[in-house]
């Protein structure tokens, strides 16, 4: 129900002349989901699982992350829940509220939990630009 919400809801802004500045600003997205693409190649060079993700705060990102479970034996190491960890660390906070989570796929729900925990403002992921919403409880 929630995503059909979302989407009529893109749908009437991409319709209208909002949708100008809305399309403006998926251009920006676009550039970091490009950025988590590229996390997600060099998992795959490194014989890792295709995933990988950023941190964007401020249109700037502070973190990035490929995913890291194959070659560091870590079943917790996914992209997401390492870009997020390297965020806090170099921001110097476990609150991460006013950032977004950028990944080349849908997060797992641990990811997802992790991002509602840190307080991640929204998730937005996949080649399509998915806005996923804040993270779920």
């Amino acid at each position: 129900m929630r995503r059909r919400f979302i989407a009529k809801t893109m749908a009437c802004l991409l319709a209208g002349a909002a949708g100008k500045a809305f399309a403006q600003v998926g251009e920006v997205w676009r550039t970091f989901m490009a950025r988590a693409f590229e996390m997600r190649r060099q998992a795959e060079a490194a014989g890792d699982q295709p995933y990988g993700a950023v941190v964007v705060k401020d249109r700037v990102i502070v973190a990035e992350s490929p995913s890291r479970v194959v070659t560091t034996s870590n079943i917790d190491a996914h992209a997401e829940r390492e870009a997020l960890r390297l965020a806090q660390e170099r921001l110097g906070t476990q609150d991460l509220s006013g950032c977004v989570l950028v990944s080349s796929s849908r997060p797992c729900p641990l990811c997802e939990r992790a991002a509602y925990r840190a307080h991640v403002a929204r998730m937005i992921y996949g080649e399509n630009l998915t806005d996923g919403g804040p993270p779920r409880s």
